[in-house]
């Protein structure tokens, strides 16, 4: 009679970790880590052995010293007494809003030349192809400053608003000037505003001093929060959120009934009307630009760097997104098209409803790339003269403190956040609008 039995477990031996499979891959990994980690820390040494004989050491004290320089377009106040820190943040906002700005401008352009490529007019398809091309295979550097150009030569100059007889006129009711400095349009003011609310005291900033009342001034906060801004987002956000609320329920009635309700006009109430409310209650204007010795005083004044580097940045950036529509929409069945033509709904309707809703998680993903470069390239924004984050932090700050690794980390870290903030969002979204299949 036989028995069955095991087979001895073969012990371990070093020489598995390099024959064995079961071991290999990890070997090679725990090797590569160790050889990166030898890698970092030689260069780290390396560095500080070079600031060290250079006699320089490594901190970011030097933020709060006094910045000492002036800031053209700013959304904050700031003046050339404010700390470094300011200096960084006031950067931070410009560059934020280039590329918000630019994001959604790209997008409405790029979208509406990608359909337009499309056309079945030769002419419109032609021009539209001919956009496309001139503007991505130009640097974009060079649109930049090709915007700034046109910008300063052809625009009228302030004094051509004086006079009699002016030569130029402001437009939209006296309320709007196109000059070659810039835009001038209405400032939104509030004869009842809630003030700022001032964060992490800003000590070069001589209102932070305490005053004589143990307080400080309403502008020495380094980060500031517009209280009446924060109002009226809280107010549109709860406005926006009962609105969804309202959807929502129209779809279940839907969904139970078969008939939907009608809640068009009452979801616009739920959204107009607490805004309008709020800003009522506000004090809500509008203050107008005017004419006052050689330049125009009041309302919110729009550099012409910051308008140069709006417009070529979206420009640029939405001949690219134009292609990714156009490569989006083609990747749709034409079937679906027909069959959409044969329920009887008309073209415009059948690409917003059927097309565009199916193209976007071929659209999505390469769109956020171009996000991240129009961001990305809003840095070259110092070549018109524009003050964004690489401008200040990256630019003056470094130069007058001599902090190049400190300056240039927190350039990278910045970016990097943006960055990955984008693509965070973005990426939510296509979460939200990908197609269930079922």
């Amino acid at each position: 009679m036989t028995s069955l039995t095991d087979p001895p477990k073969e012990s371990f031996r070093l020489g598995m970790l390099i024959y064995d499979t079961r071991y290999r891959s990890l070997t090679i990994q725990i090797v590569a880590l160790i050889g990166f980690m030898i890698f970092a820390a030689w260069l780290i040494n390396n560095t500080l052995y070079n600031l060290a004989e250079q006699g320089k050491t490594i901190g970011f004290g030097f933020l709060s010293d006094t910045a000492g320089y002036d800031i053209n377009q700013r959304l904050l106040d700031y003046n050339s007494q404010s700390s470094h820190w300011r200096a960084a943040f006031v950067g931070l906002l410009n560059t934020l809003l280039v590329a918000f700005l630019g994001c959604i401008t790209a997008t409405i352009i790029g979208v509406f030349v990608g359909i337009l490529r499309l056309s079945n007019n030769w002419l419109i398809a032609r021009l539209m192809t001919v956009y496309v091309e001139m503007f991505r295979n130009v640097p974009v550097l060079l649109w930049i400053v090709f915007t700034m150009a046109i910008m300063i030569e052809t625009l009228p100059a302030p004094r051509a608003f004086k006079g009699d007889d002016p030569q130029a006129s402001m437009v939209l009711f006296d309320s709007v000037a196109f000059t070659n400095r810039g835009v001038y349009i209405p400032e939104p003011l509030f004869s009842r505003g809630l003030g700022d609310m001032p964060i992490l005291p800003d000590a070069a900033n001589p209102d932070c001093q305490l005053n004589e009342a143990g307080e400080v001034g309403d502008s020495c906060g380094i980060f500031q929060i517009n209280i009446d801004l924060l109002f009226l987002v809280l107010v549109l956000g709860a406005s926006l959120f009962v609105s969804g609320r309202i959807r929502k329920r129209a779809d279940r009635i839907q969904n139970e009934t078969g008939d939907r309700p009608n809640t068009m006009y009452l979801r616009l109430g739920v959204v107009i009307l607490p805004f309008v409310a709020a800003l009522i209650a506000l004090g809500f204007h509008l203050g107008y630009p005017e004419l006052k010795g050689f330049n125009f005083k009041g309302g919110t004044y729009l550099r012409n760097s910051l308008i140069a580097l709006w417009l070529a940045l979206s420009l640029y950036t939405a001949a690219f997104i134009a292609e990714i529509v156009r490569a989006g929409i083609l990747a749709i069945s034409k079937g679906q098209t027909e069959a959409a033509s044969a329920l009887g709904l008309r073209p415009n309707r059948i690409m917003s409803l059927v097309i565009l809703p199916q193209a976007l998680r071929v659209i999505i993903p390469p769109l956020i790339s171009n996000y991240l470069n129009l961001t990305k390239n809003s840095s070259l924004a110092i070549a018109v003269g524009y003050m964004d984050i690489t401008g200040t932090l990256g630019g003056i700050t470094m130069n007058q403190t001599g902090k190049e690794l400190e300056c240039v980390l927190m350039l990278m870290l910045v970016y990097l956040v943006i960055s990955l903030s984008i693509s965070a969002v973005m990426n939510w979204y296509n979460e939200r609008v990908k197609l269930v299949e079922r």
